[in-house]
Parts: structure tokens; C-alpha cells; sequence
């Protein structure tokens, strides 16, 4: 199974693209970590990092393409077109690791569709806390995942989003 072009657009509307490197969080040992282009990180993106758009779109083809792979290789029931394209989307931004472990996929492989997309709302933290644009990420993904199109999956990311900042 391949990312759909809807998926592709799916991700790359979530991730937006910089071209050049930009602190993306923290390491464990607190130290920044660097992404680059449509979200892609590493060891080899570094500060003042810059990238041209071509590059920017060929990392993004390397990323989604390790991310179908980790779908494909730990999802053991058969998927929809859509339930694959959010669930590469959830782990082109959390990593094969902590997808392979998560209740998410053991709900999702003992069958249970409902309880899966449910756990995509879980995932909405960052260094403890709940985090504005995770809820709004995941909101999409869950959408996605239900069968929605690109376009009412972002447009529930984004009321989530919206739900979320007023009550802070």
C-alpha cells in the first residue's frame, strides 16, 4: 500500500515546509532538535541548515516513504485507503518507536476501528503538556482516519485548535 497524493497534500498541509532548519523541540537530554523542509529531522539537519525546495520534497518522499513502511510492517489487519494515509501521517510525526507501542495499534490490529481512531486524540502532548497544534494534528488524523476528505479532516483540525485556545 502507497500514501495516497490526498495523503501527501494531508501531511504537507500539517507540516507546512521551511527551507531552512528551525528548533523542533528538544532531545531527551534537552539539547534542540532541528527539522528542516516538510518537517524531516535528524542527525543531518543542523542550525543555519538551508535547503532548496527540490530537496525539501525529496527528503519528504524519503520520510513518507520509511513511514508507510513502519505502517505496513506493524499493522496486521487489512486498511482503507484513508485509514492508511492518517495512519502514515500520525507516524511521520511521532516515529515507528513509539507508534509500534502505543494502544492505538493494539486496538487498531484486535480490530477495533473505533477505539483506534479515539486513541489518535490521546497523542496530544508534548513534554507533558497538551500542545495547541497536536490537538489540532491529531483531530485531522482521527478524521482522516473515519473516512473524511483532506479538506473536512483539516477544517476539524483546525476547530479543535480553535476549541482548545479559548479555553486557556
Amino acid at each position: 500500500m502507497k500514501l495516497s497524493l490526498e495523503g501527501r497534500r494531508f501531511i504537507q498541509a500539517l507540516e507546512m515546509c521551511r527551507l531552512e532548519a528551525y528548533p523542533d523541540g528538544k532531545h531527551k537530554d534537552g539539547s534542540d532538535k532541528w527539522s528542516i523542509g516538510w518537517g524531516h529531522n535528524g542527525n543531518d539537519v543542523k542550525p543555519g541548515m538551508k535547503i532548496t525546495q527540490a530537496k525539501a520534497d525529496a527528503l519528504f518522499l524519503e520520510d513518507v516513504a520509511w513511514a508507510e513502511a513502519a505502517v505496513i510492517k506493524n499493522v496486521t489487519i487489512s486498511l482503507q485507503p484513508n485509514e492508511f494515509d492518517a495512519l502514515v501521517c500520525f507516524v511521520y510525526n511521532i516515529g515507528e518507536p513509539r507508534f509500534k507501542t502505543s494502544t492505538l495499534l493494539a486496538r487498531l490490529n484486535a480490530g477495533d476501528r473505533a477505539a483506534a481512531a479515539h486513541n489518535f486524540l490521546r497523542w496530544n502532548r508534548y513534554l507533558g503538556k497538551i500542545n495547541a497544534g497536536l490537538v489540532k494534528r491529531r483531530a485531522a488524523e482521527r478524521h482522516r482516519f473515519l473516512g473524511f476528505s483532506v479538506a473536512a479532516s483539516l477544517k476539524a483540525g483546525d476547530q479543535a485548535h480553535a476549541v482548545h485556545t479559548k479555553r486557556l
